[in-house]
Formats: C-alpha cells, structure tokens, sequence
C-alpha cells in the first residue's frame, strides 16, 4: 500500500485517516484532486479533466471489511462535517456496516449525511479499494433521493459479493422501475468537511459543493474549460472507453466547484488561478 505524500494529523477523534496538511494548491493538483473527488463522492464520478494521474500502485483488492469501517459515533461526527452546522445538524445520518448503509440519526431537514467509501462509486476507480477513503458528504434533499441510494444500493451489493456486471443491471433495473426516482432539479452536496481523506493524491482533501446535473458532461456548465473553476465528469465511470455502458444508463454528469471555507468556517485552501 503506497504511502500519503503528506504528513497528516489526526482525525476527528484521533483515530482512523488523518487530515492533511495544507497549503495553496495549484491548478494541476487542484484538477487531479477534483477528479478523485467527484470519483469517490456520494457519488463518484469519473472521467474528469485530462489531468487525472492514476495512483502508481493501484489498490488491487478489497481490503477486509473492518478496514472500512468506523466507531459509529467517529462516522457521525465525521458525516456531519460535511456541511456547515445549521444544514448537518438537522440532517438524518448514515453509517456504515458489514451489509451496508443504516440509518443512524433520523434527521428533519431531508438533507442526508454520510461518508462514502471508494466502492460506493465508479467501478474502475483506481484507489476503489484504498481502506483510508473517507468521503463526508451531505445531499440535499434531491440528491438523497437519487443518489445517495443508487450509492447505498452499489454499496451493499458490492459488500455481498456481487460482480460489477451484477450491480450495474440492479442499477438500470431500479432506475428503470422507479424504485430510484429520476435525479430531480437541484440536486446537490456539500463536502466541506476538514477530515475527510479524499485521495492518496494531491493534498488528500478540498472543500468543495457539487451539483448533479442529467447531462452527459458539464460543456455547457464551461466545466474544465481554461480558467473555469468548475471542475467535471461522468458519474458512472472514471475512464474513458464505457461508451456502451454509459448509454444504457441515465445521463448524469457531477459538477464540482471548490469553496473558500471548511464546514466550520475557517479558511481552505483555494487553487492558484
């Protein structure tokens, strides 16, 4: 297992992945970053900007399960950090388990909060495997709807053993039936959060919010384009070449646009323009 590039300090409670140290990113890291991020999101995304470096040692295998997995109150604390406090605070909370997602918090507001793992996105992520990705992110109440459960269904079936080929047809199944309703309007997260652990690459992690959006990539958001601070992808697939694949599913494209502030307020670090 190849090591973080950073040093990093303690998490919310002292255990499991630390936060990065960090200073002032530039636009390559920063784009690098944002494509694992909106691979590893609530979601996960995945062909993002050109810049995108694969980790050198991708991780081959799952890992056991209990390397994914958290103290119950660490994964509360740590899904709520996602969002500022007057959002989170009301919001119901997931977390995870040996089968998958339970709701541990009821919440109010109809946002939802919860840390994605790398297998609760796209398929061919390199580091789908990596056991210190600690995705917080909290959707709003579109998002949840759509696709914090397709994320919930991906994550459970992967947990059961099913194959990639498997998951996919389950997926088109519910979305075809409605069991998943269609992405509605507005569908958004926030993944502010200052412990979360993106990434081996880059600074490991980026305060950002990120719109979902039923188009087949973000051109007419002016994602990617050269100055633009909107970062993009496909949602079902990290890599090119799933044309076929892409086809037999909604189209669903995530939009990231990194934010000034961590959930609590203090300053992050903004790309070097």
């Amino acid at each position: 297992m190849r090591k973080p590039a950073l040093k990093i300090s303690a998490s919310l409670d002292g255990g499991g992945p630390p936060r990065a140290v960090r200073g002032t990113m530039g636009m390559k890291s920063m784009g690098r970053l944002a494509a694992k991020l909106v691979a590893c999101t609530p979601l996960a995304l995945l062909v993002a900007t050109g810049t995108v470096a694969a980790p050198a040692e991708p991780y081959a295998r799952m890992a056991p399960v209990d390397a994914y997995l958290m103290a119950r109150a660490q994964e509360i604390a740590l899904a709520r950090s996602a969002a500022p406090s007057s959002i989170s605070k009301d919001a119901t909370v997931l977390v995870l388990t040996r089968t998958g997602y339970e709701t541990a918090v009821k919440g109010t507001n109809g946002f939802v909060c919860w840390v994605a793992r790398g297998f609760s996105g796209a398929p061919d992520w390199p580091e789908r495997w990596n056991p210190k990705i600690r995705a917080a992110g909290c959707d709003n109440p579109q998002a949840a709807r759509t696709v914090t459960e397709i994320a919930k269904l991906r994550t459970a079936m992967t947990l059961a053993g099913r194959t990639d080929a498997e998951i996919a047809d389950r997926i088109k199944a519910a979305l075809r039936t409605r069991e998943i309703p269609p992405l509605k309007p507005g569908s958004m997260c926030y993944m502010m959060s200052k412990s979360a652990y993106l990434s081996d690459d880059g600074g490991h992690d980026m305060a950002h919010v990120m719109f979902y959006v039923p188009f087949k990539d973000g051109a007419n958001w002016g994602a990617n384009a050269s100055g633009s601070p909107i970062f993009g992808g496909n949602y079902w697939f990290y890599t090119t070449g799933h044309q076929a694949e892409i086809a037999a599913l909604p189209p669903l494209s995530v939009l990231l646009v990194g934010v000034a502030t961590w959930s609590d307020g203090t300053p992050a670090a903004m790309p070097q323009m």
